[in-house]
């Protein structure tokens, strides 16, 4: 098979979005939509990529800043889609093979799809092959003209007539020409048509003209081929791919109690026998383990679940790390670099920052623990602070192995509290405690007996309980 080249044009500004931004980096499925088309050019293995870019084009250029393997051409001014493509010709002049043609605004596009692009124009000895579909409403897109069963020319729809219109094959955007004889035919196109542009649909004509063979391929989803062009058609594109990838996991054993409100992005992962409950969210490089249950509303980023984990409901878990059988929330909060291990339990209402809590651990009500190391099977009582921040750095908490923190405590760090010690409730730490040991540290308390029965008056020497220090008026 001849080497493949891939050219993915990135130019446009999408004037529809209504954007400061490239139409590519708008995000859908927990991605820039020029992301989704590289992942899947990659996936044939190409000789090279290249991508021609316009609008804003150092906002993509550094979006790609550590992608070693994508070059870049800019296109200035923005002349059409064959301007753009005679752009690449100084880097791929001297190259052999085809070039695959890719729109970056095109996400949902398969690499199985480009699989048999390439295959359909290898058997037909082609010089271009060009994909289409075939829409009920093809407003908005170029129609392929047709001579017999064969293809003689794409009309772009301001440029068609009446007629034309009327055709339901459309023209997807999504080209493979042989590099032989593509530059020199592209020199030859003209801009007469309404947007006074250099339109590559042209070159089917072209070709046809020549006799130089032109092949098709007839996608069997057109929702593949689907291009973003406003805010809207994100969000229809956006809702397909969430469907898509639902089927996928429930195909693969996940049980989704009501997919039409579970928002699981394209890289997540989920084991078997995992139940998700409704209002779900599921981000970026999230990887839930088996026999998981995330109940519902709760929110999930960058993070990995072992197996057997429960998180219930309105949690937040971002950057954390979650061993087997552990419990978390409801209404718990694991910030970045938490990590979580198995069989420990995160009640309500806890915070957890750049924090390790340890195997069998507890921390089950109203908690803040930030950058400490809680060992395993400590217990942290509600109420429980580690005063990490004194304004300009931040210090570290240690409470080792089976330690019991009393509720109401407020640990002031650096502090370290040993295997096996208690701390009073209502303690404010400030101190080291040994292992096995006590830690109290209150403020004494006064008893000012008859305090009921006192008189009823509002003289000044009558006590008032904010007044009250060392039980002396």
């Amino acid at each position: 098979m001849a080497e493949t080249h891939v050219v993915i044009l990135a130019a446009g500004q999408g004037t529809r979005m209504k954007s400061l931004k490239p139409k590519v980096l708008h995000f859908l499925a927990g991605k820039p939509l020029l992301d989704h088309v590289l992942k899947t050019a990659r996936k044939i293995s190409p000789a090279s990529i290249t991508l021609v870019v316009g609008y804003h084009a150092e906002a993509v250029r550094k979006h790609l800043n550590e992608q070693n393997d994508v070059q870049i051409v800019v296109q200035k001014p923005q002349l059409g889609t064959a301007h753009a493509l005679q752009q690449v010709e100084p880097l791929l002049a001297t190259s052999t093979g085809q070039v695959l043609l890719l729109s970056g605004d095109v996400p949902l596009l398969s690499h199985k799809t480009l699989a048999r692009l390439i295959k359909t124009h290898d058997t037909n000895s082609a010089a271009a092959t060009v994909v289409t579909a075939v829409l009920e409403k093809p407003y908005g897109y170029g129609r392929i003209v047709r001579t017999a069963d064969t293809i003689a020319r794409i009309v772009e729809e301001r440029d068609a007539s009446p007629t034309e219109r009327n055709i339901k094959e459309i023209n997807s955007g999504i080209y493979l020409f042989d590099f032989k004889p593509l530059w020199s035919e592209l020199r030859q196109i003209a801009s007469n048509n309404v947007q006074g542009e250099y339109y590559i649909t042209d070159l089917v004509a072209a070709y046809r003209r020549q006799n130089f063979g032109v092949a098709t391929l007839l996608v069997d989803n057109p929702q593949e081929i689907r291009g973003i062009n406003s805010r809207t058609e994100l969000a229809d594109v956006s809702r397909i791919a969430r469907q898509q990838k639902n089927e996928e996991l429930m195909a693969a054993g996940v049980t989704l109690i009501d997919p039409a409100t579970t928002y699981i992005e394209d890289d997540v992962e989920v084991g078997r026998d995992t139940v998700i409950h409704p209002g779900v969210i599921l981000e970026r490089q999230t990887k839930i383990g088996d026999a998981c249950e995330i109940h519902a509303n709760v929110r999930i980023k960058n993070a990995l679940l072992g197996n057997s984990v429960t998180v219930h409901n309105f949690c937040l878990i971002i950057g954390a790390q979650i061993g087997n059988g552990a419990s978390i929330g409801p209404f718990a909060h694991l910030r970045p670099d938490s990590e979580i291990g198995d069989k420990a339990k995160v009640g309500n209402f806890v915070e957890l920052k750049n924090t390790t809590l340890g195997p069998g651990a507890k921390a089950n009500h109203l908690s803040y623990l930030g950058d400490a190391t809680i060992g395993s099977k400590a217990n942290i009582g509600a109420g429980t602070i580690t005063c990490n921040y004194d304004g300009e750095r931040k210090y570290s908490t240690v409470i080792e192995d089976n330690a019991f923190i009393g509720s109401n405590t407020q640990l002031v760090a650096p502090v370290h509290v040993g295997k096996g010690a208690y701390v009073a409730a209502g303690s404010s730490i400030t101190k080291n405690i040994p292992d096995h040991a006590l830690g109290i540290a209150r403020a004494q308390q006064t008893n000012i007996e008859n305090w009921a029965d006192r008189p009823k008056t509002t003289a000044k020497t009558d006590i008032h309980p904010s007044r009250v220090q060392t039980g002396k008026k």
